[in-house]
């Protein structure tokens, strides 16, 4: 406060001078420089408006500009009551009629009306509501099987092409199989494997592969449908991706491949089990190898692998849950316990 009250004392002096125009004076300009060099903030305070509120300013204005241009003005001229329950009256004598033909009849009568008003006061019709896309996709997803070609290398850097073929509606893997030449013959003939029984699909998802290009005889004798996916769009067939990523994953990532024939046993051993055809869980559609199979309690599945190994004769609750909240710690114990757990689940 004692600085300010030079600078307000100097600031009157200039004021009450009646002279033309203002005259600093050596002390004025002494005091000024002195003021500036303590207030360091003084710069804006000489700027009577702020950024932000010119911006504010502008949102205003042009909020009021629309405002006023959208405002209400004299439109169209409403309809009689009369004519709108004419046009009611023929839209429910005549339910086939649409807007164009009851629009033509009142122009007949010299009515002028537009089109659009007349279906504006056409009588609603309620019609059964229509069922929704995951209804529609629900089903048909059981006439959906999908088909997609992947590449291994081999030890001695050969290539192996692997054909799946899987069904969208529990993603189960039908047919897996192994070439080094695919081939459009190799491929048609895969097909008839696959399908041997009339258990063909309604349609076969796959993409523009080469193998592909000389099946249509082929499916177009077996019924089926040949759905093509654009170029390159993989997401198209997202579910043999990610099986395909499955595979990769948890099995040809850590092993190294030597002949056709191991590379089709680790591939259906992931997939599904050769005599029974069931996929493992984590494949399935929801987590389920197949809805119509009960579940196996976890606490029989651990009972049945402690009697397989000789080291559990009778698991009571409590020791069961323990064991079994500790078994994931015992890194010898994981992987083996998988596998048998997972044979156990077979019926």
């Amino acid at each position: 406060m004692p600085i300010v009250v030079p600078v307000l004392l100097s600031l009157r002096s200039l004021v009450r001078s009646r002279r033309p125009s203002l005259r600093l004076t050596a002390a004025d300009r002494l005091l000024w420089v002195w003021f500036s060099r303590i207030w360091i903030e003084w710069r804006p305070a000489l700027v009577l408006v702020q950024p932000d509120t010119v911006v504010a300013w502008h949102r205003r204005g042009f909020h009021l500009f629309w405002t006023w241009k959208s405002r209400r003005r004299t439109g169209r001229p409403t309809v009689l009551a009369e004519v709108r329950e004419l046009i009611r009256t023929m839209s429910h004598a005549n339910p086939l009629w649409g807007a164009p033909r009851i629009h033509g009849e009142l122009q007949k009568l010299g009515i002028a009306l537009s089109q659009s008003t007349v279906a504006k006061y056409m009588v609603s019709r309620r019609r059964p509501p229509s069922q929704t896309w995951r209804t529609f996709l629900a089903n048909h997803v059981g006439q959906v099987m999908a088909a997609d070609f992947f590449v291994v290398p081999t030890a001695t850097y050969r290539l192996l092409f692997v054909l799946v073929i899987l069904a969208h509606e529990r993603r189960r893997v039908v047919h897996i199989a192994v070439t080094e030449h695919p081939t459009s013959a190799w491929t048609a003939q895969q097909l008839r494997n696959a399908f041997p029984n009339d258990e063909c699909p309604s349609y076969l998802l796959h993409d523009r592969d080469g193998a592909f290009a000389g099946i249509a005889g082929t499916l177009a004798a077996m019924q089926i449908q040949d759905v093509v996916t654009a170029p390159r769009s993989p997401w198209q067939n997202a579910y043999v991706e990610r099986f395909i990523g499955s595979i990769r994953r948890d099995c040809l990532d850590h092993v190294i491949v030597l002949n056709p024939s191991g590379l089709h046993s680790r591939a259906k051993a992931v997939g599904f089990n050769d005599a029974e055809h069931y996929m493992f869980p984590w494949h399935g559609r929801d987590k389920k190898i197949d809805p119509s199979r009960p579940m196996t309690s976890w606490r029989s599945a651990w009972r049945r692998y402690g009697k397989q190994q000789g080291s559990i004769t009778s698991v009571s609750t409590t020791d069961a849950t323990r064991r079994l909240r500790d078994w994931p710690r015992r890194a010898s114990l994981t992987g083996s316990f998988r596998r048998r757990w997972v044979t156990s689940r077979r019926p």
